[in-house]
């Protein structure tokens, strides 16, 4: 069943748009809209423009724009923990106005990042689009929406035909709003479809701009409250973003309060189970939430008249009953999403996962999203996340990756790549929407290696007593033939080939304070595989000695040095 919020009343005033291509990014519900419109209407330029700093007229400024009123609670919504007591699994528990269904949440976030990436400079806060989105669709009726982010039905605006609207004929043939005489505004973030023709954006990456999908919409009002080089941590611009979505003082309020309030804290709840508003700004003062009126209700059909029936007796007659008096249909059970079918995760054979650091890792983590009954469950957003002290990444750079269940139920995580620290570190999959144990596997990177080192050059290597070497020493490591760069070494001027201690006597280094040193530590190849030891010096002893060079992976190399007196 739809969600069911405040009944409009018909504004006291019609509001005209002559001839001017106007665009709204909100709709509101009034008599005569089906069960699926969310009460929201706005209108303004079907093109940017206006001024940045008010968002004035031709900006975006609506028309007759009713809004969700409904104002946070003064508590604060800051979650604490909480373990499930069906998983033992830690969860937020806080508000229930704070509690944003899972999959909008993640759009809002999924946005803010890409908006930080492509406009640096906006600073536009993920808690600005859950403010916005909260008082236009109420999170798109609690986060009805299906794997990929898309609302299982539209949620559509009324008829902006100027009857206590603005008036928008149609300018998308009904592509988006259904509707070929009149626009209506549509999706999570309610935009018409002369705004959608330019302001659309592919926020799930799958090659479609859908205002019905809450990435896509996301990213749009995103892109939206952006516009005109915006700097959204400024006060002002912030103000007259909002102003621009909707030009509305108290709209610019209503939104700043659950700004604020989403800022102080949030926690992720399960898709559908979100908090739905109750109030409009065009609603009848004090009046409650109520079923929506179907646009063409059916009138259900007048019972005839019951004939009267014979006397059962001498003088005695039945009464004559009532008509039964007409009832609403009782609605249809909503059935489950998938999501809301999942009971558990099943690692789908995901081999041992382990890198060379910087190389990608072999094996991807896969997972199956599985039913009471262990069947594989379809279309299930399963998101796979980075945890621990490790700079690995998912292909593409993301520590956080979400994946849809195929066919069969399972997921299966884009490759990880590893970074340069080595070590363990965990990739926890989970269900988004669900309140589940998920899964977590063990990932480790080792350190890199080397096989194989081979001097560059076959100089020998002499010194005179109290000298310096001429040449320094300079090694090549390979791995398996392949160059070997940034490995891990160290050299040691050892006593002996069969004694590798350090030895007293014969050839040295120095240290940054020029002091005498026989070992080198935190020795690494360059890219190219290249190792170039530091000069060598000799004290008054001759003779031959010997430096050990050790990588890891288990290469060494023994080089001789030879410090004898200058011939006479």
């Amino acid at each position: 069943m739809a969600a069911h919020f405040g009944r409009l009343r018909k504004g006291a005033t019609t509001t005209a748009v002559a001839a001017v291509a106007v665009a709204a990014l909100s709709a509101s519900q009034a008599p005569g809209v089906t069960t699926d419109d969310l009460g929201r209407q706005a209108a303004g330029a079907a093109q940017p423009s206006g001024d940045a700093k008010t968002g004035g007229a031709g900006g975006g400024a609506t028309g007759d724009s009713p809004y969700y009123t409904d104002l946070p609670p003064l508590k604060s919504p800051n979650p604490s923990p909480s373990a499930s007591p069906t998983t033992g699994t830690t969860v937020s528990v806080g508000e229930a106005e704070a509690g944003i269904p899972a999959t909008v949440l993640d759009a809002y976030k999924k946005a803010e990042a890409e908006l930080r990436a492509s406009k640096p400079g906006c600073n536009l806060p993920w808690q600005l689009l859950a403010a916005i989105g909260k008082v236009e669709s109420g999170q798109a009726r609690g986060g009805r929406v299906d794997a990929s982010g898309t609302t299982y039905s539209p949620i559509l605006g009324p008829k902006l035909d100027g009857n206590g609207f603005a008036l928008i004929a149609d300018t998308d043939h009904g592509a988006y709003d259904g509707d070929p005489a009149y626009d209506r505004a549509v999706g999570p973030m309610q935009f018409i479809p002369s705004t959608w023709a330019w302001a659309g954006r592919d926020g799930n990456g799958d090659g479609k701009k859908d205002p019905n999908n809450v990435y896509d919409a996301a990213l749009a009002a995103g892109h939206y409250l952006c516009r005109f080089d915006r700097d959204l941590s400024v006060q002002s611009q912030i103000n007259a973003a909002i102003l621009n979505y909707n030009n509305s003082t108290e709209y610019l309020n209503t939104v700043l309060s659950w700004l604020e309030y989403y800022r102080k804290g949030t926690h992720e709840v399960p898709d559908g189970t979100g908090t739905l508003p109750s109030h409009s700004s065009n609603s009848d003062p004090g009046a409650s939430p109520s079923p929506t009126t179907p646009a063409t209700p059916s009138t259900p059909s007048t019972p005839r008249t019951p004939s009267t029936p014979k006397p059962g007796g001498a003088g005695s007659t039945s009464p004559t009953p009532k008509p039964p008096t007409p009832s609403s249909p009782a609605p249809s059970p909503t059935p489950p999403t998938p999501t809301q079918t999942v009971d558990h995760l099943e690692d789908a054979n995901t081999g041992k996962l382990t890198a060379t650091a910087g190389s990608a890792f072999g094996t991807k983590v896969a997972v199956r999203a599985e039913s009471k009954a262990s069947k594989g469950v379809a279309k299930v957003r399963v998101r796979f996340t980075i945890i621990g002290d490790t700079d690995a990444t998912f292909t593409g750079g993301e520590s956080v990756a979400t994946v849809v269940t195929a066919s069969a139920g399972t997921a299966t995580a884009p490759a990880l790549v590893a970074g340069e620290k080595t070590g363990d570190f965990t990739v926890r999959a989970t269900v988004v929407g669900r309140v589940l144990g998920g899964l977590d596997y063990t990932a480790t990177v080792t350190p890199r290696q080397a096989d194989t080192l081979t001097r560059t050059s076959d100089t020998a290597l002499t010194c005179v007593p109290g000298g310096e070497f001429a040449d320094q020493v300079e090694l090549k490591a390979t791995y398996k033939g392949a160059v070997a760069g940034k490995v891990a070494a160290t050299a040691t001027l050892i006593k002996s080939a069969d004694d590798a201690t350090e030895n007293d006597k014969g050839p040295y280094f120095k240290d940054a304070d020029g002091k005498t040193i026989r070992t080198l530590t935190d020795l690494t190849t360059d890219a190219d595989g290249v190792l170039k030891l530091p000069k060598l010096y000799a004290d008054d002893a001759t003779g031959t000695f010997l430096l050990r060079v050790n990588t890891t992976g288990g290469a060494v190399l023994t080089v001789e040095l030879k410090v004898a007196a200058a011939a006479s």
